[in-house]
């Protein structure tokens, strides 16, 4: 199967012989298998990981932490067209974890609020709690 993944800030990543893709979508997590049933659904921001057979004829996991956008399945291959590809190399683990607790009390805030919520900043504090519990779930998996 061959693996596609894109990303807005132009990174790219293109596997072949890969084995499996798991990942999260807006409904439920999937694992995608060779000759899967076609399928266009969007994704969530999270850990997603694939397995692949390296030159030696092994399997070997990558896990990458991805941001919002769409994920196209056709029989042998997957196409991801995603906001952001997050490797470990690229984490800043104390800074993830400030940013962690600032979007917690913003939706703290704005979840207790009395009177009228902004709606739009709610959803931008949950967006980056998740990308920050996404990218610090990325470092525990590869550390």
């Amino acid at each position: 199967m061959k693996l596609t993944i894109l990303s807005f800030d132009w990174k790219k990543i293109e596997k072949d012989n890969v084995f499996s893709i798991t990942l999260m979508t807006k409904a439920w997590e999937i694992t995608v298998l060779d000759k899967h049933l076609p399928l266009i659904t969007s994704v969530k921001p999270s850990t997603m990981y694939y397995i692949f057979k390296d030159e030696n004829n092994m399997p070997v996991r990558d896990d990458l932490a991805i941001w919002n956008w769409v994920v196209e399945i056709s029989n042998s291959e997957v196409k991801l067209l995603i906001d952001m590809l997050v490797d470990i190399d690229d984490l800043d683990v104390d800074h993830l974890q400030r940013a962690r607790i600032e979007a917690e009390k913003a939706m703290e805030k704005y979840k207790n609020a009395k009177d009228k919520v902004d709606m739009e900043k709610f959803i931008e504090a949950e967006d980056n709690l998740l990308k920050s519990i996404a990218w610090l779930k990325l470092y525990d998996i590869k550390k």
